[in-house]
C-alpha cells in the first residue's frame, strides 16, 4: 500500500515564485520521506490562493479551501509547514487550521472525523523563539480535529535572536535538522502504514 503526503506551505508569502524558508524546510522532509517510499504528491502554498475566513468545509463563492481540503483527505501524511512571527506560528497557518474545525461536525456513522487515520507533522522555520510554541499551537488543534500525531513529529530550525539569516540562506543543512528529519519521516510513515492497515474503529 502506497503511503502518501501533501504539503501545506503557510508562508506569509503569496508570491509561488518567492524564496520561502519553509519550502526549504518541506524539502528537507520530503528528501527524509522519499527514504521510507512516501512521496509529497504536491506542495500547497496557502498564502497563493483564496481560503476564506471561517470554520465550514465551504465558506461560499470563490473559496479556494474545499479543493485543498479533498487533496488533505487524499493523503495519508499531512505536513504543516509556516514560519514563526512574534513567538508563534503565522497567521496563515491558523487559518488553516481554523478550517479544518468543521471535521468535529462532519464524523461518519461510526463517530469518526474525515481525518480519522491520517498523520500530520510539522515544519517550522522562524529567527526567533516559538518553534515549541508553535508544533503546541499546531498539534494540539490538529489532534482536536481528528489527525494522529507520531512521536517527534516537529521539524524546526530557528536562527539567532534578531537575526537576519533565514533557513532557505544556509550554506547547508545542519546536521541535527536532518537527524530529526530522518526521525520525523521514519514515525510518520510507519504510523500512517499501520494506521491505513488498521483504520480506528471508532
Amino acid at each position: 500500500m502506497p503511503i502518501t503526503a501533501l504539503a501545506l506551505n503557510c508562508t506569509l508569502k503569496a508570491d509561488e515564485g518567492a524564496p520561502s524558508s519553509t519550502d526549504a524546510m518541506i524539502a528537507v522532509l520530503a528528501d527524509a520521506l522519499a527514504k521510507h517510499d512516501v512521496a509529497i504528491t504536491e506542495t500547497i502554498r496557502i498564502a497563493a490562493h483564496d481560503v476564506k475566513p471561517g470554520v465550514t468545509s465551504d465558506e461560499g463563492d470563490g473559496d479556494a479551501w474545499p479543493a485543498i481540503r479533498k487533496k488533505i483527505l487524499g493523503a495519508d501524511i499531512l505536513i504543516l509547514g509556516g514560519p514563526i512571527w512574534m513567538g508563534q506560528i503565522g497567521s496563515v497557518a491558523k487559518r488553516v487550521l481554523e478550517r479544518m474545525d468543521a471535521f468535529i461536525s462532519e464524523t461518519d456513522d461510526s463517530g469518526r472525523m474525515p481525518s480519522y487515520g491520517k498523520v500530520a507533522v510539522a515544519a517550522i522555520v522562524g529567527n526567533e523563539d516559538g518553534a515549541h510554541f508553535s508544533s503546541a499551537q499546531i498539534f494540539q488543534s490538529l489532534n482536536d480535529v481528528g489527525f494522529t500525531i507520531p512521536a517527534v513529529a516537529a521539524c524546526y530550525w530557528v536562527g539567532e535572536a534578531m537575526g537576519s539569516t533565514d533557513f532557505k540562506d544556509l550554506e547547508a543543512t545542519p546536521e541535527k535538522v536532518l537527524e530529526t528529519a530522518a526521525m520525523v519521516a521514519g514515525n510518520a510513515a510507519h504510523l500512517a502504514m499501520l494506521l491505513k492497515q488498521s483504520p480506528y474503529p471508532g
